[in-house]
Parts: C-alpha cells; structure tokens; sequence
C-alpha cells in the first residue's frame, strides 16, 4: 500500500501542473504580452517530440503523462540536445521576447560604492533628477537600474570621487530577467523513489530544494491562493484562510492563520497573541511571497511533530499574508517583472501605483524626493492614500478592538540585502522606548540565520538607509529615500507591537530582485529558523529548542548524545562568534552615541 503522503504528492503535482496551466495557457493568447507560454520561451532551441506542442489539447496531456510518469515512476525519456536533468540551455539575448528587449534591452544594474554622506547626497539627487530606480542601499553601497546610454549622463552629475566607483552587477538584465521566470517544462530531476514519503514533509533541519514540489520554483498568484485554500481544507485543526481585505484592482489580500486554540473556555480569557507575517509589500520582491508561503507550510506540517513548533502554535496565532500587494504582483508576471508599487491610479495618467511600505500613518513623509508620482517610493499625497497599506491597518485595528487579538510580533520581508532591520525607520534621530530589546531579538534573530546556513545578516536601525550628514546645510540627513510612514513603524508605534521588524532577505547583489529559484527553499528554511527563533523568545526561553532536543524526543538520538553534539557546537560557536559579537556590540553603542 502507498503511503498517504505519496498520495498527497501525487495529489499536489496534478494540482500544480493543472493550475499552472491554467494560468499560462492565455498567455499563449495574447501576442503583446511580456510573458509567454512555456512553449513560446523554447520554441527556437527545444525540439519537438511527444513532451511539447503548441496547441493547447496536447500540452494538456503532456501534464497529465509528466503527472503519471511522477507518481508511478515510469522514466522519462532524455530529449535530444538537453543533458540528463532535462535542462535546456539557456538563450541567447537574441532569442529573448522582443517586448521584454524593448522595456529592459539596454538596461544595466551598477553599484556604486558610498564612502562619504556628501557622496550619499549627491548620487541620491542625481538619481531623483534623472528619475533612476534605486533597487537598494546600505551605508556602504547602493545599486540602481538604468540604460546604459543614460551613465555618462549620470556620472556627470556626480563627484569624481564616485565617477569609477563603481561596477556593473548586470550588464545584461533583460536575460537575467527571462531567466527568473519559472519554466512550466519541470525540467528539475525526478524525486528518488526511496524519498517518496518526505515528498511533502518540511525538513526538521535542512532542505536539499528536491522535497517539495511547491517551492521548486516561484509561483503565480493564481496557484498561490488554491494552495492556501487546499491547506485550510486538509489541516482544519489549526489552519484558516482569511481575507485582509479589497486590493485597488479588486483582488483580495488572502491570508492564513495558523494556531491552535485551548479547547478549554475560560472566563476571562486573555486577548489571543498574534504574530504577523507579511511579504510581497513591493511586487518585484518574489523571494518574500515565497518565503511567507514556505513559514506557513513548515508551521502547518510541523505541527504535531516538533514539539518546539507545536508548543509555538499552542501558545500564538500566526497570521501569513504572502503577498500585501496581489495587484502588483499579478502585474509582475503579466507584464513588468521589475515592477514594485501597487497599481492604484495617480494624479499623473502615466504614472501610477505607490509604495505601500511608504504609506502608513506614523510619521509619513512626502518628501521632495517621493512628492513626485514616477518615484518607485511614491507614497501618495497623505497618509494611507495607498489602499491596500489602509486595509491592513483597518483590519489590525479590528481584531484588536472586537476580535480579542493582541498582536505581540510583526515579520515584514522583503529583498534584498541580507539585514535584520528594528524601528526607527523614519529618522535616526529618535530611539524606540525598547532599544535594547528590539536590538537583543534583532541579533538572536541573525544568529539563528548565520548557524542554520552559514550566511551573514546584518543588523540595524531601519534608519540607516540614512546616513548622518554633517556636509548638509540644515545638518539634517541625507538619504536615498524617506523611511516615513513605513509598516514597522506603525506597527510598533500605533498597534503596540513590541517587536516589530523588517527582515531583508536574499541576496546582497549578485542577483537583487531575480533571485534564482534554487534559492527558495534555503532561503525559506533561514527565515523559518529565525520565526522559531523569535517565538520562543516571546516565550521567554531566548532561543528556540535544538532539532538534537526534538529528535531526542522522537527517539532518534539519546540524552548523552544531544548532550555530546551540543557541547561541540558551542565550543565551535564560541571560537566563530567572539569578533562578530563584539564587532556588533561595538556598532550598537556607536549608534547610541
């Protein structure tokens, strides 16, 4: 007899693969569109054979014969010109669509290195002059987009200091542009039979990215919901799907709640803590929409079986909102991939949408750098003008006031950079009442990232895309753009959540925002470990249980075994974390001072 989790990974591969052909098949429809139908993106390199048509019937049966070839093991025959994966090689800039050569042919992705806040000031102004799209910035550095015709325009606008102080990230954006799109061929190999039963059961620990089917590559909203709702159906003990609310466009914002509630009534019971996760604020920033739905599955599936997850979900309510801004979303996979704001209608015809993350109304700011409607930060022209950012904080203020929620945590995603960022977002000038605390969590929270995989994340102020400027006439700040009005401001300072924080994930450049899709899952485990992290630090515990501890429970390893291991890993911790904990500690009393 098959185990019923082979047949849940049967059931989830037909899911997947009707879905996603529902959703390409009108692309293939329509000629003017940026996307295109699987077959259309290797029509010139992929050959033609029982696997590939162009007609929509035949690719119909051609996703029910991979479905059977996946469930029943029936091997898949090696295509001509593809090695043994399957993979296709990828295109040339020739082969590419002549909609996406036109909108970012000629563009590239320079850093430029900051060394100086006067250096800051002045790329900031040259960009907002030339209407540049600045994709991040640190103190260090910032990456902007442009076409390669306009950089002599730009460096002329800028000191010399900064003229060769740059290099070019992506001197071809429009392939690397192509190839963040998913492939609908599956070409990724087969799972091995013998690991048929982990097809869908989240890693304790780490992923080989082969586990499940869903994260292999990025998905369509139009398979995102389908899948919350198929989650809310099959765990009903502790999943609901909710509605945050209306999008401009008239899509709902779709969430899921994850907890589980004492069965016992009591009389004066206390408001339900509640932990907020959001991703997809800016549309282009697909790791966080994967990242969210990748927490809310290992939470669901964990549950009953880590007991540091299950005493998490007992305890807390977790609400994971994968994308705040489905319009833009939808948008990006439509028609413009590096696309950020929603798409809500300006006072400018040509220019729409605005900055959901600018758009709270806790110190909003509208700046002469985003008082202007083609500014990828435009934040609108008062507060909560951007709708979605106004049905978020309509709904938080609901469930506090008549639902008996209290919310005690706020996880904002987003990419890129690698940084665990607290509040102040909109000035460095004013610290939080709960400094040392928000910074206490902040570091455990990169710790349990950097001993998970090994990959550093910075911590600081959300404030420190500013940088103190001395040289500045008012002696003011100068900065590549306001932090006014942003979530974890308002969140912090208005609802009271005492530990609020935006999390910037994957990478620091190389690939921004067109992170490849092998990057979903470890990226997905790293946030997943600091979530574990943060809940059992609101449980008072400052850290969560090892997954030795958890494994002992379950009988796999012994007491002195987990004992053994664990004296070796904080020997070896020890010897690695003294330079990073003293250089942090180091910047932290910097800051204060």
């Amino acid at each position: 007899m098959r185990h019923p989790l082979s047949l849940l990974h049967a059931f989830h591969l037909l899911f997947i693969a009707v879905s996603i052909e529902a959703f390409v098949v009108p692309w293939s429809r329509s000629g003017d569109s940026v996307l295109f139908s699987a077959t259309q993106r290797h029509e010139s390199t992929e050959p033609q054979g029982p696997y590939r048509s162009r007609t929509v019937l035949p690719k119909l049966t051609w996703l029910r014969d991979f479905t059977i070839e996946k469930v029943f093991r029936v091997p898949k025959p090696v295509k001509a010109g593809s090695d043994r994966s399957g993979s296709l090689p990828h295109p040339s800039s020739s082969d590419l669509p002549n909609t996406l050569l036109a909108k970012y042919g000629g563009d590239v992705v320079l850093r430029f290195n900051l060394s100086t806040p006067a250096e800051e000031k002045a790329l900031a102004d040259a960009a907002d002059t030339l209407f540049l799209d600045v994709w991040e910035f640190t103190q260090n550095w910032a990456d902007i987009r442009l076409r390669e015709d306009d950089v002599p325009s730009l460096l002329g606008l800028l000191p010399k200091s900064l003229q060769k102080a740059y290099s070019n990230l992506m001197p071809d954006l429009a392939k690397t542009i192509y190839q963040s799109y998913p492939s609908i061929a599956f070409a990724d190999p087969s799972i091995s039979p013998n690991r048929a039963d982990r097809s869908f059961t989240p890693a304790l620990r780490t992923s080989d990215g082969v586990d499940n089917i869903f994260f292999r590559d990025y998905q369509p909203l139009s398979v995102i919901v389908p899948w919350m709702r198929l989650m809310a159906s099959m765990f009903t003990t502790h999943v609901r799907m909710i509605n945050i609310g209306t999008t401009y466009e008239g899509r709902d914002i779709p969430a899921l709640r994850v907890g589980v509630s004492p069965n016992i009534p009591q009389e004066d019971e206390d408001p339900r803590k509640t932990i907020i996760i959001t991703g997809g604020f800016h549309a282009r920033e697909w790791i966080s929409v994967s990242t969210v739905t990748y927490i809310a599955w290992s939470l669901i599936t964990s549950y009953g079986k880590s007991p540091g997850i299950t005493k998490l979900l007992q305890e807390f309510d977790f609400v994971l909102i994968p994308t705040a801004n489905p319009d833009g979303y939808v948008y990006t996979w439509e028609n413009d991939r590096l696309w950020r704001k929603n798409r809500q209608q300006t006072s400018l015809r040509f220019c729409r949408g605005l900055d959901l993350d600018h758009g709270f109304g806790f110190e909003w700011d509208g700046t002469s750098y985003q008082s202007n409607p083609c500014s990828e930060s435009y934040p609108g022209d008062e507060p909560f003008q951007a709708v979605e950012s106004h049905r978020l904080a309509e709904w938080a203020k609901n469930e506090t006031d008549n639902n008996g929620v209290n919310f005690v945590g706020f996880l904002d995603l987003h990419s890129y950079s690698q940084q665990v960022l607290y509040p102040y977002a909109y000035s460095c000038n004013a610290d939080p009442p709960s400094l040392e605390n928000l910074e206490e969590l902040a570091m455990g929270l990169a710790k349990a990232i950097r001993i998970s995989s090994g990959q550093q994340y910075g911590v600081a102020s959300a404030c420190e895309g500013a940088v103190p400027s001395k040289l500045a006439p008012t002696g003011g700040v100068s900065r590549m753009e306001t932090g006014g009005g942003s979530a974890i401001d308002w969140f912090y300072h208005e609802m009271r959540v005492r530990y609020s924080y935006q999390i910037k994930l994957r990478d620091t450049g190389a690939y921004g925002f067109l992170l490849p899709k092998e990057n979903i899952i470890p990226t997905g485990e790293e946030a997943f470990n600091a979530v574990k992290y943060f809940g059992d630090f609101l449980l008072g515990n400052k850290g969560i249980e090892s997954n030795l501890v958890e494994e002992m429970h379950r009988g796999i390893v012994s007491l002195p075994e987990v004992a053994k291991v664990e004296e070796e890993q904080l020997a070896e911790e020890d010897e690695n974390e003294t330079d990073y904990v003293a250089e942090i500690n180091w910047e932290l009393r910097r800051r204060r001072r």
